[in-house]
């Protein structure tokens, strides 16, 4: 059922209006065969980048949509509820532009962001290392000073397009710069020395690319550096913050299909002689999923609230995240409970959706890390007690 939401112009009205049709014509009738086969679909992101739809958080003035974030995470949010492989393609794109809309030259925002947020480009994001999933800081790939520029090598993993990708936004160790000194890169796949891995092999968001990107003597131009050298890590936090919250928005539009599958079977099949939700045990169940979707939601709007006023919104993105991705995880291992045997079998997406789900509590940060992350910040804003 289409989610009533409160949207702050009639733009925005009109442009999740736009998000529903486009992704119950384009996305909706291809994500259980693409899931199926595992194939990356490239098409539809071009489709999704004709229609703006690529890079509405950013700047008119650099052909963005000019949206807050506000409503383009519930753009994310309705992709999601048809095909979540897409709709994470959509925010690592988002976290794939930020360092140079954020951080780059003019140059590097006239020359790239254009094509970058236009959609006409696709991005990666490449932070985490197999050895530094949740320690970004102890990565060990790195960019050496040369007389042009840099050359970098290691291996970055887990990358989201990995191999499919027109841009890299890659976090590199630049050892002039200190133990801790990271910074960020703007690569480009026809470098000589970058290559792909064999893509991971997945138990969910099969649809979805992940890989990890190989840096052989990789020649880097000088004007390919990110923000000031050296810091590459603030920027990386910053984005994820972003990031977050656009995982957390995937998380409810998946969790709102699951639901939505959930409800009409329970409407229309029958146990003792009436239909099933109108059993008390069954209903209490759905109703729990129903509180648990509309309490995420509400949870990744006020962080992204926060954000378009220009507020700290760094433990909002951390509670939001946490809060959204176990709410799906449950939600879509309850919506397999409600179909029973059904829900077990690939007749119905609940069984995919459980699978999907779980991926969404670990990327971005693991919830683990997310309670860390909120655990500091209420402790750097304690108030002394007072006897």
């Amino acid at each position: 059922m289409p989610v009533d939401r409160e949207l702050p112009t009639p733009e925005a009205h009109d442009l999740i209006a736009l998000t529903r049709e486009l992704a119950d014509a384009e996305l909706a009738p291809k994500a259980a065969q693409h899931e199926r086969e595992e194939r990356f679909p490239r098409e539809v992101f071009r489709t999704l980048g004709d229609a703006g739809l690529l890079g509405l958080p950013f700047g008119e003035d650099v052909g963005g949509g000019g949206q807050p974030y506000e409503v383009y995470l519930q753009v994310v949010e309705e992709l999601a509820a048809r095909w979540a492989s897409v709709a994470l393609g959509v925010s690592v794109h988002t976290l794939a532009c930020f360092p140079i809309d954020g951080f780059g030259t003019d140059e590097q925002r006239r020359d790239l962001l254009p094509d970058m947020v236009g959609g006409r480009l696709l991005g990666a994001y490449c932070l985490s290392e197999a050895h530094a999933g949740s320690d970004p800081a102890a990565m060990r790939a790195a960019a050496t000073s040369a007389d042009d520029g840099w050359v970098a090598n290691g291996e970055k993993a887990w990358v989201t397009h990995g191999g499919h990708a027109d841009f890299y936004s890659t976090f590199l160790r630049t050892p002039d710069d200190g133990a801790r000194g990271i910074s960020c890169f703007h690569l480009t796949p026809d470098l000589p020395g970058f290559s792909p891995a064999r893509p991971e092999e997945k138990m969910g968001l099969t649809g979805s690319t992940t890989a990890a990107i190989r840096l052989d003597d990789v020649p880097v131009p000088a004007d390919r550096l990110v923000g000031e050298r050296g810091r590459g890590l603030s920027i990386a936090l910053a984005a994820l913050d972003s990031g977050r919250l656009g995982v957390s928005a995937v998380a409810v539009g998946l969790a709102q299909s699951a639901l939505d599958v959930a409800v009409r079977y329970a409407s229309e099949r029958e146990a003792f002689g009436r239909p099933v939700i109108e059993h008390q045990g069954l209903a209490f169940l759905l109703a729990d999923m129903a509180a648990a979707v509309e309490s995420a939601r509400a949870t990744y709007l006020v962080a992204a609230r926060r954000r378009d006023a220009g507020k700290d919104y760094s433990r909002q993105a951390s509670i939001a995240k946490l809060v959204a991705t176990d709410a799906a995880m449950k939600v879509t291992t309850d919506a397999v409970q409600v179909l029973g045997g059904a829900g077990y079998t690939r007749e119905f997406p609940v069984e995919r959706y459980m699978r999907e789900a779980k991926v969404m509590q670990i990327f971005e940060g693991t919830n683990q890390i997310q309670r860390m992350v909120i655990g500091k910040s209420l402790a750097r804003d304690a108030v002394p007690a007072t006897g």
